[in-house]
């Protein structure tokens, strides 16, 4: 009798049903989760950023409790600054709403009055349907207040949650690695330590660089606002820019509410056209040469890889989904570099190779052998 078991060979299509099934219940478990699993990710993003400064606090002889509580207390004070900064903006927009309200209805008529002279649509018809459409919007206005109220309700307690838990996972990073350890026994200590740290490492540099990224891309915005002469154009500039999070389609989403304000509220159409102009001169900046110089290839993932996962866990999680779906998806490709199994997974998912040109005929790769040979050759001579 043999004193290992056998291993039991399943048909190749149990493996893939199996797969299948797999992927199903996990993709559920994230979507039924949802409630407490974003508060956990954002946690664990929220101590890799302030790991530094408390492993700082640490090496001057700070009990580890203390400093961890100066540092949450620290980013608490920062956060409350720039929601009151937020707040006064969108507060003082209220001066401005009756402005608002009567130049939209000057373009509503003036719309209308091209409508009943060059289309034939007289003004009753476009009364009724507009009744419709207004009738509609309200019904589904009251629905989005409900919905806002309790989406920032659910903020509140989300950024206690996400303090809450980054204070325990800074306080117990050790417990948490010598769990690592058991669990994976059969794996040597090096290996572990050497993910878990490709691991901090690619998250704290995407959060250190997207900061940056956002100060330079607001910064770019309101100079290039004013320059136009906008209103509230550092309000404009900053929303813009931390609309980065969303990758792709951010900055472009970001400039039609200042699009819309500055046609409302100016009679120079032109302008509103010059700020969409500034967001997307701004965006292929970004993303041509200010995303890809200061984040560069520490998210490696390619644009298909992004554009799917974005859909994913968009899917998944709603908004949050697609602000955490890069440094996710980044993790992912750290483990799967890091196993044998699965680093054709993480190949999948990287930044393409350039391909080599290939070699045209067999004369060609005869001409090029002696001259390798000899490079090969002189190498050898040097060492």
């Amino acid at each position: 009798m043999n004193n290992h078991a056998s291993e039991i060979k399943l048909p190749p299509y149990v493996k893939v049903v199996s797969v299948l099934l797999s992927l199903v219940i996990i993709v559920y478990g994230l979507h039924a989760l949802k409630g407490i699993l974003i508060p956990l990710v954002f946690a664990i993003l929220f101590s890799v950023l302030l790991f530094p400064l408390v492993q700082r606090l640490e090496n001057w002889k700070t009990p580890r409790v203390l400093a961890i509580v100066l540092c949450l207390v620290l980013a608490l004070a920062i956060l409350s600054g720039l929601f009151y900064a937020i707040s006064i903006q969108i507060s003082s927009f209220a001066e401005v709403i009756p402005k608002f309200i009567d130049r939209g209805n000057e373009y509503i008529d003036s719309i209308q009055t091209f409508a009943d002279k060059q289309l034939n649509i007289n003004r009753q018809r476009q009364v009724t349907e507009v009744k419709k459409y207004l009738n509609q919007a309200l019904a589904e206005g009251g629905t989005i207040l409900t919905s806002t109220l309790l989406a920032t309700t659910n903020i509140i307690t989300n950024l206690f949650l996400v303090l809450l838990f980054s204070f325990f996972f800074l306080l117990y990073r050790d417990f948490f690695r010598s769990f690592f350890y058991k669990i994976l026994r059969k794996v040597r200590r090096s290996k572990i330590d050497s993910v878990m740290q490709g691991i901090y490492e690619v998250v704290k540099d995407y959060l250190a660089g997207l900061v940056l990224v956002i100060l330079i891309i607001g910064t770019l915005m309101t100079v290039g606002l004013l320059i136009l002469g906008v209103d509230y154009a550092v309000f404009f500039g900053f929303f813009g820019a931390c609309l980065v999070l969303i990758p792709y389609f951010g900055l472009s989403m970001g400039s039609l509410l200042p699009a819309a304000y500055t046609l409302v509220t100016q009679d120079n159409p032109i302008k509103a056209l010059g700020v969409i102009g500034v967001f997307l001169f701004v965006q292929t900046l970004e993303g041509n040469f200010i995303t890809p110089y200061i984040i560069g290839s520490k998210v490696s993932i390619n644009p298909l890889a992004a554009i799917v996962v974005l859909i994913l866990w968009e899917n998944i999680w709603g908004l949050p989904g697609l602000v955490l779906a890069l440094p996710l998806t980044a993790i992912l490709k750290v483990i799967f570099d890091a196993a044998e199994p699965l680093k054709p997974y993480g190949f999948l998912i990287g930044e393409a190779e350039k391909p080599r040109p290939p070699i045209k005929n067999l004369q060609e790769l005869a001409e090029q052998l002696p001259k390798r040979a000899k490079k090969i050759g002189q190498v050898e001579e040097k060492n």
